[in-house]
């Protein structure tokens, strides 16, 4: 089995600019793709895990999210880095249309998506990660049975008031996040 850290896109890989819906708006994090190469480096699978309900809500098509995280990936492995999967959920439970206005086990802070690539990638959940500057990612990894770190980034300032579950760690940021995953 395979050991994994899963993350968060916006505000942990990117800046978090609201509805992200055009490759024009991709702006990352500094670090984060450093740290994302020194995760691929270490042997661990790279997931990333977000939720997106802009395409429930109709800012955003699921065309074009899948060219935004094509876009995504080509500037990480032009880093010099590659992630092994990325899982969204298209869904949300009060707003939007069918087929994406419902209650999934997909949107964090359910487990679903982590669950699925832990199926896809084979991965060891036990020894596996998951970081974000949300509240729900933090549920989500303890709900799959990963450890998590909370990032002050993003909307990690606010969020951190509205953690139910204590983290295993918090860092300012992706690559500090990172650096701490590896010295475990």
């Amino acid at each position: 089995m395979n050991k994994a850290v899963f993350m968060d896109r916006d505000g942990t890989i990117v800046e978090d600019v609201g509805y992200l819906n055009s490759p024009e708006q991709i702006h990352f994090i500094p670090g984060s793709i450093e740290a994302i190469k020194m995760l691929n480096e270490a042997g661990y699978k790279v997931v990333v895990i977000t939720n997106q309900a802009g395409v429930a809500k109709g800012l955003i098509t699921e065309d074009m999210l899948q060219t935004i995280d094509k876009t995504l990936h080509k500037w990480i492995l032009n880093g010099g880095a590659h992630l092994d999967g990325i899982y969204y959920c298209p869904h949300h439970p009060e707003h939007g249309v069918y087929p994406y206005k419902q209650v999934c086990e997909c949107r964090k802070p359910h487990p679903g998506l982590i669950k699925r690539a832990h199926r896809d990638l084979d991965i060891d959940l036990s020894q596996s990660y998951m970081i974000g500057d949300k509240a729900t990612d933090v549920e989500a990894g303890k709900s799959a049975g990963a450890k998590t770190v909370f990032v002050l980034s993003g909307r990690g300032k606010e969020e951190k008031e509205k953690l139910k579950d204590k983290p295993n760690h918090i860092a300012n940021n992706l690559l500090e996040a990172v650096k701490w995953v590896l010295n475990q």
